[in-house]
């Protein structure tokens, strides 16, 4: 969605979506677990739903997005707030412990998705990981997985023309598996959940390259 979709879904999108995808969140929280003290920068933060898990269990909580809107609802949970380009992060290499970003991939057009992958790269420390969460392309052939593939193809299509027409050429394009590779990422762990619909990877940046 532009910014002025999310200005209008701001208000309602604890309220609608965060129950869907609150599952996601705590499943990463089990691939790796937070630590007191650990820096975390979540791109794409939208309502600071993703990051306010890691504030509560001590670590350091950056977020990013484009949405003024959303900003100013994840403001009443989150205190570090960045209003920016996330094919631009305004911080320096090596930054973090972890960067994370949850289903926004499928949103961009395709000329950013890599750059962007880039940019948490390059932000992230040597022992740091990556942790990247978005729409899978090979359902399951369980109930489980054709519910889920419906109920999100619905929910793209009711994002608007450009939502999902990036979303269709995100799953044409095999989704995350080439933007990982074309980046250099090492795959530490990886899952997939709701029939097979979403895929969370943990990642290594190779910063040897």
């Amino acid at each position: 969605m532009d910014k002025v979709a999310y200005a209008k879904s701001a208000k309602w999108y604890d309220i609608v979506i965060e129950p869907l995808v609150r599952t996601l969140r705590v499943t990463g929280l089990t691939m790796l677990p937070p630590r007191q003290g650990m820096s975390v920068l979540d791109i794409g933060c939208g309502t600071g739903s993703h990051l306010d898990l890691y504030q509560k269990a001590g670590c350091k909580t950056v977020g990013i997005d484009l949405s003024p809107t959303m900003l100013n609802v994840a403001r009443k949970k989150l205190d570090a707030l960045t209003l920016g380009d996330a094919s631009r992060i305004p911080f320096p290499d090596e930054s973090f412990d972890l960067v994370t970003a949850t289903l926004i991939f499928h949103e961009m057009p395709a000329a950013l998705r890599s750059p962007v992958i880039g940019e948490a790269k390059r932000v992230v420390k040597k022992s740091g990981r990556l942790f990247i969460t978005d729409y899978h392309p090979r359902t399951t052939r369980s109930l489980e997985g054709w519910y889920s593939k419906a109920f999100i193809t619905c929910i793209e299509f009711l994002a608007g023309g450009e939502h999902y027409r990036n979303y269709r050429d995100f799953m044409a394009n095999a989704g995350l598996a080439p933007l990982i590779t074309e980046n250099g990422l090492l795959v530490d762990k990886q899952m997939t959940v709701y029939g097979g619909t979403i895929g969370l990877y943990l990642l290594c940046a190779n910063h040897t390259e």
